[in-house]
């Protein structure tokens, strides 16, 4: 029988602090080869187009690297030589260029996926119009080509034309590619050959057993230590997700620990048995102050977010305002190498000014939370461009954290 590596909670929570890039030296200023490695580390940056502070994409990037240039991440993903692009590789997220093959079978499966039969079959030869379309015309908007087809009202929140819908599938299936975004978060399409750089196309695509076993291996890198619903989740490998499913990935996980690049572990408290990457750094101590945005991968598996930190957190955009327990767009406050609290923001850009609309503090927090809170909110407002820190009355932290802003 394989022996375990026993880990306590802290040691664990440590572990996985290191593999996201939370003890990294800093660059002053941040460089692209600072923002290379730290999207090594998280592997994916999850896109998302609310914008009440700053989308989220840029979010994990300013926690781990701290005040950066944000046209580092517009060079790295529309400037040659392109960095990373676009892609379901969590969710829509950018992703290093070089996982495009391994992808592969994930594009495959979405030719397949029963939700787009239907349209593909009462839409003959658009797709085939829309993809000449790009080719002819180069990189494309859904507003670039749409020829006025009706457009349908029956899903809250979208009003999506038939055009739309073509490039969506195109890219989906990998016969277009995301070569940026207008101002107004528009996806521009290409085709890959002018997206993404020739020795990644040249690449022969690996069988599915190959791409899970990276997929696994990347995201055990990025873990630290891990179960294998964890590993499952962060490329969403789950079949209800269009992936491989539970026995590929555990396939992948036995196939790693037999090659010695995952050691079977067991963690305080966890009920699932644990898989720690064999190049996971186990310091005795992690002194983190950051403030992580909703979608960052460091809490994106809420299981696990209360396993390491034994915190709670649920995003409550979606939830009515009266309904809300926190707040619309709150933040955990890592501290050394634990969440000490949380906070709700909210960038007023025409005020200048970085709203604190709640503040709460965790069982525990230590007694510097609130100063080193409004540091933190300090060095977050400058990087934003804004020019006061305001909080609001709300939450248990608020007095507190106030009373330090003044």
């Amino acid at each position: 029988m394989t022996d375990e590596t026993a880990l306590s909670a802290a040691q664990a929570r440590r572990v996985a602090l290191v593999a996201q890039g939370f003890r990294d030296p800093v660059h002053q200023p941040p460089t692209m080869r600072t923002f290379g490695r730290t999207l090594e580390r998280t592997g994916v940056l999850q896109v998302d187009s609310v914008n009440v502070l700053q989308r989220a994409h840029y979010l994990p990037l300013y926690s781990r690297m701290g005040p950066y240039d944000p046209d580092l991440l517009r060079r790295a993903s529309e400037q040659r030589p392109r960095r990373m692009v676009e892609y379901w590789a969590h969710v829509q997220a950018f992703m290093p260029v070089d996982l495009w093959p391994v992808m592969q079978h994930r594009m495959a499966g979405f030719r397949t996926n029963p939700r787009w039969g239907g349209w593909l079959a009462t839409n003959p030869g658009l797709v085939d119009r829309v993809r000449e379309d790009v080719a002819a015309r180069g990189p494309s908007t859904a507003r670039d080509l749409d020829d006025g087809a009706p457009r349908s009202t029956e899903h809250w929140g979208w009003n999506w034309s038939e055009a739309r819908k073509a490039l969506d599938w195109l890219y989906l299936v990998g016969e277009l590619a995301i070569a940026g975004r207008t101002p107004s978060f528009e996806c521009v399409y290409d085709v890959p050959e002018r997206v993404l750089p020739a020795a990644v196309l040249a690449v022969p695509t690996p069988s599915p057993e190959d791409a899970t076993r990276e997929l696994v291996r990347r995201a055990a890198r990025s873990h630290g230590v891990a179960t294998v619903r964890c590993l499952s989740d962060y490329y969403r490998l789950q079949a209800s997700m269009g992936g491989p499913g539970q026995a590929a990935t555990q396939r992948a996980v036995a196939e790693l620990v037999e090659s010695g690049e995952l050691l079977p572990a067991r963690v305080e408290g966890w009920a699932r048995p644990a898989y720690l990457h064999r190049d996971a750094v186990l310091p005795r101590r992690v002194h983190v102050r950051s403030l992580v945005s909703p979608f960052d991968p460091l809490v994106w598996e809420r299981e696990r977010t209360e396993r390491l930190f034994d915190f709670h957190y649920r995003i409550e955009i979606y939830v009515p305002q009266h309904l809300r327990r926190h707040g619309y767009y709150v933040l955990p406050f890592v501290l050394g190498d634990r969440i000490v609290g949380r906070v709700d923001l909210k960038a007023d850009r025409p005020g200048g000014r970085l709203l604190v609309q709640a503040a709460y503090a965790e069982p525990g927090a230590p007694p510097d939370t609130a100063p080193e809170l409004a540091a933190e909110l300090r060095r977050m407002a400058d990087w934003l461009g804004l020019a006061d820190v305001v909080v609001r009355d709300r939450g248990d932290l608020e007095p507190a954290l106030a009373a330090v802003v003044r």
